[in-house]
């Protein structure tokens, strides 16, 4: 038996990234802390406060934490407080994983105003109302906590505690206080753009825990985490009964310092501004900066080139192994098989060949009919073996494509995606970067997929460049378009089972009609068209049978 060379690979997928087209296509943390700070600002005013309400109780209770574990432990000093600065994380945590509006985040929302997302009226009045909400809810915490009579624990030493705490508070100057609550909101905000960097839960529990562990470890100064501790060292001050102070050996004089005017005047007021600048200014807008002048630099470099595949090399050349086959049975037999069929006869006129009675012969057989089929098949490469028509010989893709196709940015969120996809009446569309270079493409597919799987959650932080397909098949202007055809219809490997090596791989005998109409191929309907990695337009299989219903018509 004469074993067939015909080489059925598959197409091979081209991808659309080069390094600086990735650098593109990925969300820069910038840009998502953009999308998070204008959620925030243009976020109902009834939600807003409530979760600002929800974000002070997380805050006191991490205190509470706080103060429980660093009461009567006895170690080094620093290794004390970093125990108790990983237990004031739980705060944050809780704020980011359970959903909080802290004021000290919230000040993020700066990059979103400089990009001139909110304005200034609606900014303002978000940080005063999540500023609010966080100070109703620290004093909720307060009542529970002094109802709850937790400074009497451990002998009144818990309550011991709280008042050292408060009382150092009070006693920074004006400029040390400011630049404490700078040094504190730096790290907070850090904490929160690296949770930009990730969707699983635990992953960002964790990048949250060494940052707040330093602030507190180090004494930085919290103003909403004040809002709670200082009030707390007032009340013990003020209402503890002389039993309490009784057991902690210490007159309750010694604390008389602890007022609302130096609360306000030596710590909260300077603690609020460092913590606005620490956080706007240091953290949110020296990145917007620092990515403004990537961008600046990016446009004055010339962006690295494309390497394409064009349709042709998509397309597995079985022809031509096909033809160099025949032509060496030829040789050895001193003709061609006296019932290869006419390459003009009718599919359905075809001779078939009959089941043998043995697996060698069966295979001999089948292996026969898909040599000759194969040679039947419609290809440019057959140099005018076929009846094609000349009008779709010569179309390319060029001719037919949508030159100003619609497309789509990186950094939309997944429902603004979603809506302009629907919007345009569109399944799925190019990604493309500012210079119009093709990142990817994303589908309405991917975006229900991942909505789906996020419960439909409308403030879930993800971009359409987290979701888009980065492996696309492309084609070129050039292309013709009855290559693209197969490539979209047809899939070889069905149609012509066999290895490369000539073997037939199908499990049972099959007509070429059978084979034909199980040989779909798994090939999208819609295809960029790119030059050295540009996006020039798009082609779908609905232009193509569009024009393909006018040549026969």
């Amino acid at each position: 038996m004469t074993a067939l060379t015909t080489k059925t690979s598959t197409v091979p997928i081209q991808s659309v990234y080069t390094q600086d087209a990735a650098n593109s296509a990925v969300i820069n943390m910038c840009q998502q802390a953009e999308q998070y700070g204008q959620s925030k600002v243009i976020k109902s005013h009834l939600e807003s406060f409530g979760l600002a309400i929800f974000a002070g109780a997380f805050i006191a209770l991490a205190f509470v934490f706080y103060i429980t574990v660093t009461t009567g432990t006895i170690g080094p000093w620093g290794q004390v407080r970093f125990i108790g600065g990983l237990a004031f994380s739980l705060g944050l945590i809780l704020v980011v994983i359970c959903g909080g509006e802290l004021f000290t985040s919230t000040v993020l929302s700066s990059v979103a105003w400089a990009q001139k997302r909110v304005n200034t009226k609606d900014l303002l009045m978000c940080w005063t109302r999540v500023y609010v909400g966080n100070f109703i809810g620290a004093m909720l915490m307060l009542l529970l906590i002094l109802g709850a009579k937790m400074h009497l624990l451990n002998g009144g030493q818990w309550g011991l505690n709280a008042l050292n705490i408060a009382q150092h508070k009070i006693h920074h100057d004006w400029s040390q206080a400011f630049i404490l609550g700078i040094l504190c909101n730096v790290l907070v905000c850090l904490g929160v753009w690296m949770t930009f960097s990730s969707k699983d839960v635990l992953t960002k529990a964790f990048l949250l825990m060494l940052p707040v562990a330093m602030f507190v470890s180090s004494g930085f100064e919290h103003s909403i985490a004040n809002l709670f501790m200082v009030p707390l060292g007032i009340m013990l001050q003020q209402f503890a009964s002389a039993d309490f102070f009784n057991a902690i050996g210490v007159p309750a004089s010694q604390f008389a310092d602890i007022t609302i005017t130096h609360f306000l005047f030596n710590n909260l007021i300077p603690v609020t501004l460092g913590n606005i600048v620490g956080g706007a200014l240091f953290v949110g807008l020296a990145y917007l900066m620092i990515e403004r002048l990537k961008h600046s630099n990016a446009n004055h470099t010339a962006p690295m080139a494309l390497a394409t595949l064009t349709l042709a090399e998509c397309i597995p050349a079985i022809d031509a192994h096909i033809s160099n086959q025949a032509i060496s049975n030829k040789s050895a037999s001193g003709q061609l098989n006296s019932e290869e069929p006419n390459p003009n006869q009718p599919i359905s006129s075809r001779p078939m060949v009959s089941q043998s009675t043995t697996d060698f012969s069966t295979s001999h057989s089948v292996l026969t009919q898909i040599h000759h089929e194969s040679n039947l098949t419609p290809s440019l490469k057959t140099n005018g073996r076929t009846a094609m028509p000349k009008s779709i010989i010569n179309l390319t893709v060029s001719e037919l494509m949508e030159a100003a196709p619609f497309t789509l940015s990186p950094e939309l969120s997944i429902h603004e995606g979603l809506m302009q996809l629907t919007a345009a009446q569109e399944r799925g569309a190019p990604v493309v970067d500012k210079q119009n270079r093709l990142l990817g493409f994303v589908s309405q597919q991917d975006l229900l997929r991942c909505l789906w799987s996020e419960e439909y959650n409308k403030h879930i932080n993800c971009h359409v460049a987290d979701l888009m397909q980065t492996q696309v098949l492309t084609v070129s202007g050039n292309d013709k378009i009855a290559d693209l055809v197969e490539l979209m219809v047809v899939d070889r490997e069905k149609l012509f089972p066999v290895t490369a090596s000539g073997m037939y791989t199908g499990s049972r005998f099959m007509s070429y009609e059978e084979r034909l109409r199980h040989a779909s191929a798994n090939k999208p309907s819609s295809f960029p068209v790119v030059n050295e990695g540009l996006l020039l337009g798009v082609i779908t299989r609905e232009q193509i049978a569009t024009k393909i219903c006018s040549v026969m018509g």
